[in-house]
């Protein structure tokens, strides 16, 4: 059987049963992918023997759904390789950002030692934090946050009953919580979904981190804000052009290279988890 594979990580996860191929044939029966590369109607449409289309990522924004659902092509990604890794990234930005330590660090290497140096830092504990999307990221993140003693109110299309966890309105949850933090797929429906309103809505001061997929902020609005000091904090994995052509840049804002992901286990997990599940839809045991 032969395998359109798109990226470097694929072979280690493949045996003698699938053949490997690095460009389109009509003999293709599935295809492997990552964020980067992108899979269009045009490329669906030129394989006349495609029956699955598998990613080693949580998401498939990257792919045309709409037209692999019209050509009975299955598509499978593995939103479960990573979920720790994301959990203990999303904890970690939070953590940053209520105690300077970014800013701190940048402070001492430019020559300066001022414990206050970061403005008024806070403790984790006794937050209120709002989660937006209660999958498994979204729980994983709640229970750290509510094992450091944090509040936690939550928004999903699907609300689940959780101890502890109080469900509200996504309006509620961005207006009255001290931080919040994002868990969502990009959709139609959550592309923007924390928008200049949204970011106005925020209390002062409050802190935003975002570790879904960057096209659901207004990465605008939050510089904006950022720089009028009317946000009091953000850390973003994401963004929605990758990497950006000119870095954000604002008070009290942390970037990371879309790294919540990664771990050397959860990356060789992805790999492998996304060929068993293509290896199901092709009946390949």
């Amino acid at each position: 059987m032969k395998v359109l594979a798109y990226g470097d990580g694929w072979p280690a996860a493949i045996d003698s049963r699938f053949e490997l191929v690095r460009e389109p044939e009509p003999e293709v029966v599935a295809v492997l992918t990552l964020h980067t590369f992108p899979i269009d109607r045009e490329l669906i449409e030129a394989l006349p023997m495609l029956q699955a289309i598998g990613t080693a990522t949580v998401g498939f924004d990257h792919i045309d759904v709409d037209a692999a659902d019209e050509h009975g092509v299955a598509v499978v990604s593995v939103p479960d390789y990573c979920t720790e890794e994301v959990a203990d990234h999303t904890v970690a930005l939070l953590y940053a950002l209520v105690r300077g330590i970014v800013e701190l660090d940048r402070r001492v290497a430019r020559g300066l030692w001022e414990p206050r140096g970061a403005g008024r830092l806070r403790t984790v504990a006794g937050l209120r934090v709002g989660i937006v999307g209660l999958g498994r990221i979204g729980n994983a993140v709640a229970t750290r946050l509510l094992a450091l003693g944090c509040e936690i109110w939550a928004n999903d299309v699907v609300p689940v009953v959780r101890d502890r966890v109080r469900f509200v309105e996504l309006e509620e949850l961005v207006s009255e919580c001290d931080a919040v933090t994002l868990h969502v797929p990009l959709t139609e429906e959550t592309r923007r979904l924390i928008g200049r309103a949204e970011i106005e809505s925020m209390r002062p001061a409050a802190l935003l981190v975002n570790t879904s997929r960057g096209a659901v902020v207004d990465v605008g609005a939050v510089l904006v804000a950022l720089r009028s000091g009317r946000l009091g904090g953000a850390a973003l994995d994401v963004l929605p052009n990758e990497p950006p052509a000119v870095p954000p840049v604002a008070p009290n804002l942390i970037v990371t290279p879309h790294a919540a992901y990664y771990s050397e286990a959860a990356e060789k997990r992805a790999y492998t988890l996304c060929v068993a599940r293509v290896r199901e839809v092709l009946g390949v045991a």
